[in-house]
């Protein structure tokens, strides 16, 4: 009853308006920049962290902008996605009988999985301190935060079918045998 058309577009709405919100800052932060020490970023994307690397500008404005960003726009959705959880995992550690609680902590952990994962990434990326900035790793992270954590969404969760289960471990058997 809660979730209709208008509901529904006004989620979409807010999120591009805070998606937008998020970029604004850097984008007008970036085009002060007054010169770069090459026109080559060492990333598999236009990343933000690459760009102040090149830049020959101060760059403290940036890292406040993308560490306020952080707080607003990825520790405020993290609490707020993992809040509910704390009170489900109470609530199933209420449970008496064992059957229950691992059917409970299994159709939860899935999703949990999931968002700590990515939100792990984009604090192990981001939040670094300024010496531990290391382009390499910046890479590793977000290649794990783009790549490896939305091909990994789809079979974390289609590892709770049981048909998908039991083809696994069928496909698994006979690679065993091979």
């Amino acid at each position: 009853m809660i979730m209709n058309s208008r509901v529904c577009v006004l989620l979409c709405v807010f999120c591009w308006v805070l998606g937008f919100m998020e970029v604004i800052p850097h984008m007008l932060a970036i085009s002060r920049f007054s010169c770069y020490k090459s026109n080559v970023i060492n990333h598999y994307f236009c990343d933000i962290l690459p760009i102040m690397k090149l830049s020959c500008s101060d760059t403290t404005l940036l890292r406040l902008i993308i560490f306020i960003g952080l707080l607003l726009l990825t520790l405020a959705p993290f609490v707020l996605t993992f809040t509910p959880y704390v009170f489900i995992i109470s609530s199933i550690l209420r449970i008496r009988s064992n059957i229950g609680r691992r059917k409970a902590f299994y159709t939860c952990s899935s999703h949990l999985t999931v968002v700590i994962l990515l939100y792990v990434t984009l604090v192990c990326q981001y939040l670094r301190p300024t010496t531990a900035d290391s382009l390499e790793s910046n890479k590793l992270f977000s290649l794990f935060n783009t790549a490896a954590v939305p091909m990994l969404n789809p079979l974390i969760y289609s590892l709770k079918n049981r048909d998908v289960k039991s083809s696994l471990r069928r496909r698994l058997k006979l690679a065993k045998y091979q």
